[in-house]
């Protein structure tokens, strides 16, 4: 079995591939920016740091990758997972320097992150950066299953998915209000924290993502 993890230029792809290498359990992490290396993936995975236009255009710019990324993920249904700008790009648009077009999977925009500080919390500061307290869905999704209630895992961001349903909310942080920090619908899950830079936690959610069946 095969973990694609797509490389359009976005960054952190060694601590991301680790981490699955970490959890593989006999399976092959490729990092790739082939097109054609989708069809053989089992799983396929879409980082992202940086903004949301800039990581559009990179994806964009990689020869059919639009296109494997819909026969595999939206009509294969093979099980994907976004990470940060990764999760950010399932959205219809970022308004992030300009309106970019996502990949329309999960309806909604990515916005500037907020904080309200009207309950007298002068503290929160944008970009969102560090250690948060989960807030998962009921029932819970799959890939949370095993995490104990409070798990922490990492941000960063300044800007936040708002989701048009909020059934595809799978989970949240608060930071001056609820924040999105999962999404998913299908085949399909996304993060806006870093599962590869979460320590237990991440690495519970990247076992559970390779072991999952949609």
């Amino acid at each position: 079995m095969t973990v694609a993890i797509v490389d359009y230029g976005s960054g952190n792809l060694r601590s991301a591939a680790k981490a699955f290498q970490h959890e593989a359990a006999g399976r092959k992490v490729l990092v790739t920016g082939r097109a054609e290396d989708l069809a053989r993936a089992d799983h396929i995975v879409l980082p992202g740091v940086g903004s949301f236009g800039d990581c559009a255009r990179g994806l964009r710019a990689l020869a059919g990758m639009m296109e494997a990324l819909q026969e595999n993920v939206v009509r294969r249904a093979k099980p994907f997972l976004g990470i940060c700008v990764g999760m950010q790009l399932m959205a219809t648009r970022g308004v992030e320097h300009g309106i970019h077009e996502g990949l329309g999977w999960i309806h909604g925009e990515v916005v500037p992150l907020e904080p309200d500080t009207g309950a007298g919390d002068h503290r929160l500061k944008v970009p969102h950066m560090g250690w948060n307290e989960l807030t998962i869905g009921d029932p819970a999704h799959p890939i949370f299953a095993g995490l104990a209630p409070g798990a922490h895992a990492y941000f960063v961001h300044g800007y936040r998915f708002a989701a048009a349903d909020a059934a595809s909310v799978l989970a949240e942080v608060s930071h001056g209000g609820p924040v999105t920090a999962a999404i998913g619908r299908d085949n399909m899950v996304g993060t806006q924290f870093h599962p590869e830079k979460s320590q237990a936690v991440g690495l519970s959610l990247i076992a559970n993502f390779l072991a999952w069946r949609p």
